[in-house]
This record gives structure tokens, sequence and C-alpha cells, in this order.
């Protein structure tokens, strides 16, 4: 069997972690960036030097600031961007795709496939695969073509659009990631977005620390006391609530700590301190940080509208949405991916699960 050959979209911590070890696994990989100064030291070296769990220096196929020659001719496409900016690449990518091309949002955040799928199928004569994980799969670090992989996750879920197409795209995958599964649909891969307890909050209740430390501090080990893990689970069993509403067996954070990490415990601060994958890891030199500018609008804006259309409370959630906007001076409510923007307002659990399932006879995708 000949293997995919790929194109990662996105030169940031993950996309060069990505990238690298794509290319140290025997894969043809295209890596693009939409500003080439991020791509100039990539360029100068010739690819990217890799530590860690993973450790080499990859030679990369291409290294592009051109999104029509990134993802010309390759077949799975990887998306690494933040989830703020998933619309904004779609629309670019779509007049350069071709049919049998398969693209996964690493991750999609929530609702991510369901925002991608409805711009890319504007264009009637195409039939791709749209796809999201839960989580992404490495714990990294990466910085002018240098990367360090801090810990690679034991289970990754991944859906697709429409749902009867999951499968397929995970065969594809493990031939690089043995840790991908299938999930049900992308409802249960948006619904267990653990990013978006693990996040905002976090950042938000240590916002004065970063500002004083530019972030010179273990963001979970030290970042997430006590006190601040009762937030988050106060917010987990929100997001819960949420998904079993919508017919979604969501796993709580601390049952992803244990499936993903390998980690037992009784309660979240004790199995966030026990996490070998956090140690090490530092938190944001700025609240100008992707935790909130792209897990507040696009993790906890869509939990919450499509709570509040399913009647169920959001409150602390609610909370933090609030204080963001106010640190930002934004209003990422209106930012957001809300169930108007989705295509989803007014509709039924029922309904929302048939869009994703999808129907092979009438689908535009293959």
């Amino acid at each position: 069997m000949n293997l995919p050959s790929f194109s990662v979209i996105g030169a940031g911590n993950g996309g060069q972690a990505m990238a690298a070890h794509l290319s140290l696994m025997g894969f043809t990989v295209n890596l693009y960036n939409r500003t080439r100064e991020k791509l100039i030291p990539i360029l100068n070296n010739g690819g990217i030097y890799l530590e860690g769990a993973v450790s080499g220096f990859a030679k990369l196929n291409m290294i592009t600031d051109s999104i029509e020659d990134a993802i010309r001719d390759t077949d799975i496409i990887m998306v690494t961007i933040p989830a703020s900016g998933h619309s904004d690449v779609a629309y670019e990518m779509l007049p350069y795709l071709k049919s049998g091309q398969i693209i996964v949002l690493n991750p999609g955040r929530t609702f991510g496939a369901i925002e991608f799928y409805n711009i890319i199928r504007a264009r009637s004569d195409l039939n791709v695969v749209i796809s999201e994980t839960d989580t992404f799969i490495y714990a990294c670090r990466s910085n002018d073509g240098r990367g360090k992989i801090f810990r690679i996750k034991d289970v990754v879920s991944l859906a697709s659009i429409p749902s009867w197409k999951t499968n397929y795209v995970v065969d594809l995958l493990k031939l690089a990631y043995t840790q991908i599964v299938p999930a049900e649909n992308v409802l249960e891969t948006s619904l267990n977005n653990i990013g978006s307890i693990f996040h905002p909050a976090p950042i938000l209740l240590n916002s004065a620390r970063i500002e004083t430390t530019e972030g010179s501090f273990q963001y979970y080990l030290e970042g997430i006391s006590p006190s601040v893990a009762k937030i988050l689970e106060r917010m987990d069993r929100e997001r819960v609530a949420v998904a079993h509403a919508l017919g979604v067996n969501a796993i709580t954070a601390l049952d992803w700590l244990k499936d993903t990490y390998g980690v037992v415990s009784d309660n979240l601060y004790e199995a966030i301190q026990n996490t070998d994958a956090y140690k090490g890891l530092l938190a944001p030199r700025t609240l100008d940080c992707r935790y909130i500018f792209e897990d507040v609008p696009m993790s906890l804006v869509p939990i919450s509208s499509i709570g509040r259309q399913l009647g169920v409370s959001t409150h602390t959630i609610d909370s933090i949405i609030h204080l963001a906007s106010c640190m930002h001076e934004k209003n990422y409510w209106k930012i957001g991916r809300t169930a108007v923007k989705l295509g989803l307002d007014g509709k039924s659990a029922a309904e929302i699960k048939e869009i994703v399932e999808g129907v092979k006879e009438e689908s535009t995708v293959a």
C-alpha cells in the first residue's frame, strides 16, 4: 500500500511538531503557513529539529506560504491552526481542493467540522471528507524550526462528516497514528473537547501572574490549584450535561486524563498534578493567547449556545466567556460559533444529529 502524502496547515507549535514527526515516520510532508516570516528559520534549516518523545532532523518535501502549492496532489490535509482561523483557511483552500482529499482539523474544538463543512459544500462538484479530532495528539512546543514533543497522547478520537466515512479516515491515519480511534460522530468529538475546560479558565484565574511573570510558571502543575480545579470541575459538569442533551455520551475530564495519559485519581486537581505530560509546560507569556481567543469563542461559546437552545444551564461557562470578553474588550458571544452561525438554530437534538450523520445517497461528500 502506498503511503498517503500530507499537507500540514499552520507552522505553530503543533504544526511544526506534526510535520516533523510525520516526515521522520517516512511520509511526504508539505508545510504551509500564511506568513512567510514564520517559515524563514525552517527554510534556512531545510527542515525541523525535533527532540523529546521523538527526536531527529526532519526534512520536508515543501515549505511554503502558498496554500495552492501546499495542498496540491496531497492526500490528507492536516489543519493545525487555532480554531479561530478555521473559517478563513477553509475559504482560502476552497478553490484548490480536489475530490478524494481528506481534511482533518487537529482539533476541531467545538463544532469545527460543521463550520468547515458548511463552507466547503459551497462547491457542489467537490467530493472531500471533513474530519476533526477531539484533541491535539501532541503535548508540544515549537519555535524557529525547533520543536519538542513532551508526550504523544495514548488515545485521540476522530469523526467525519458524514459519519459513515469515519472508519475510512481512521484506517488511513492509523498508518501514521495508531492512537486514533473512531468516534460516533462529530458531536462526540466536539463535546469531548477537554481544551474548553483546561484552557480559558486557568488563564483568566492566573491573569495577574501571567502579566507579572510573562508566564514563567508551569501552566498545569502550578496554575491549576485545588480552588481552580473546583471551577474546572463545575464547567466540566455543564459541558457533559450539554452533551447528554444532544445524545452524546461525553467523557468527563477526569476519565479523559485516565484514557489519554493513564492517570487514575479521585479528583481533577490530583489527576492533573500526577500527569507527567504536563511537567515542564509553561504558561503563555501573554494573555493574548489562543487559550482565550481560540478556546472561548470556538469552544465555550458553542457549548453555551447549544446548551441554551436545548434548555441546559451553563452558568459557570457563561461567566468565563463574560470575563474573557471584558479582559480582551471583545464580544466573544458575537465572535464565536453560535447555533445561528452553524446553521443549527432552532433545531432539535435529533435534527442536529441527522445533519452530522449524513445520508449516502444525498451527501455531497464521498
